[in-house]
């Protein structure tokens, strides 16, 4: 893997990737690359940006030993990489960061972005009061009202929540509207996209952003172990958590990469989000071509989780690529194990996980058993569960 560099010149990772956008856009996107292919070659840029990671993120996240869950469940030691207690919660903000004083580089006054479980859309209105910008964010109405608790901190933020009622009214539905209101306002607008998807530059640029935790976790793991974890996995929505732990670490083969998509009800059907472990087709989404959740007239499928952060039909190109060439081990667990998981570090550890990193919890549950005691589990924890407790609730029957 020595010779890893993805993507080429055009925005391809092996097959996957590129820019499939409307002529309108191409003009946009081709500033927005020119513009962070001299942010990226700028030191003072990056100064900036690892300045406000650790003076207002809060950075480096530690990483925590999991010593009563991996006892309970016998077998490998289990870690947490834990995003969930950066300012604002999770990893997103890693990117928006990022991305904001990319705006503020190009002169854009205004930013939009798309959000599911409301956790991007949170790091976009949080760095757009940070740095005195308008924010308007869509979200589905389906996920407006099993994330109510984001939606206010949004609002509360200075941004605008836009709900979008087309469609699933989920993740994908938003991005549509974000992306038809980009065309219309390319000149003041910024378009924060949230994970590694989307077209060229993005999935590449959000990459950069969040190998900060994969890059912490290769200099805090020898520290606390002596060596890499065995294991390094986390859940994969569009997969930015997910790219930002993997990346820093592909060339390090001792460590095996295990990527967690959202199983739903189960691999049969349409009741999931997991186009990679379901055998997908390719297709084309949102600007980028990956594998896709189709119908059999190419449609794009409706999709399910319990974890409105996965329920996305599509899955970033990098780890589309990464699953080709075998460096990523891409499965599936579905929305009752990660209900499980969820409880049980509550119980074990006294930390709520997010729904969607719930689902990279539940795979060490099944797999530290099957290890030896010597071996190690890295988790990325890529946020905390405080915006799922009205999602667990009613599904626990409990009202609030």
């Amino acid at each position: 893997m020595q010779n890893y560099n993805y993507p080429n010149e055009l925005g391809f990772f092996g097959d996957h990737g590129g820019l499939y956008v409307s002529e309108t856009l191409i003009a946009a996107l081709t500033e927005l690359k020119q513009a962070y292919a001299e942010a990226k070659a700028d030191p003072s840029f990056w100064a900036q940006y690892h300045s406000d990671l650790k003076y207002y993120v809060g950075r480096p996240s530690p990483v925590y030993h999991a010593e009563r869950l991996s006892r309970y469940l016998g077998g490998a030691q289990i870690y947490l990489k834990r995003e969930d207690l950066n300012h604002s919660g999770a990893h997103k903000i890693n990117n928006t960061i990022g991305q904001a004083l990319l705006a503020k580089r190009m002169g854009k006054k205004r930013v939009i972005a798309e959000t599911g479980a409301g956790q991007h859309g949170v790091a976009s209105a949080t760095v757009a009061a940070r740095f005195g910008m308008d924010c308007t964010v869509y979200m589905g109405t389906e996920d407006i009202q099993r994330q109510a608790p984001n939606v206010y901190r949004m609002k509360l933020l200075g941004a605008q929540v836009v709900g979008v009622d087309s469609g699933s009214k989920t993740l994908k539905d938003a991005m549509n509207e974000a992306m038809r209101e980009w065309v219309a306002r390319v000149d003041d607008t910024f378009y924060i996209i949230g994970t590694a998807a989307g077209p060229m530059p993005y999935p590449a640029m959000v990459r950069d952003f969040q190998c900060v935790i994969g890059n912490e976790a290769k200099i805090q793991m020898p520290e606390l172990i002596g060596r890499q974890p065995d294991v390094a996995v986390a859940c994969v929505g569009g997969g930015s958590n997910a790219i930002g732990l993997f990346y820093p670490y592909i060339n390090e083969m001792s460590t095996r990469l295990v990527g967690v998509e959202a199983g739903g009800h189960g691999l049969n059907g349409h009741e999931h989000a997991a186009p990679i472990t379901s055998g997908s087709p390719m297709g084309v989404l949102h600007g980028f071509r990956s594998y896709l959740m189709q119908d059999e007239h190419g449609q794009v499928s409706s999709t399910h989780s319990v974890s409105a952060g996965l329920d996305y039909p599509g899955v970033g190109p990098e780890h589309s690529f990464l699953h080709d060439i075998g460096r990523v081990d891409y499965t599936a667990v579905g929305d009752e194990a990660a209900l499980e998981a969820f409880h049980l570090l509550c119980h074990q550890e006294g930390i709520i996980p997010a729904l969607e990193s719930s689902h990279a919890v539940a795979w060490a549950v099944a797999n530290a058993p099957k290890m030896g005691k010597d071996e190690v589990i890295l988790v990325n924890l890529s946020g905390r569960g405080d915006k799922d407790i009205n999602t667990v609730a009613k599904l626990d029957g409990i009202t609030l």
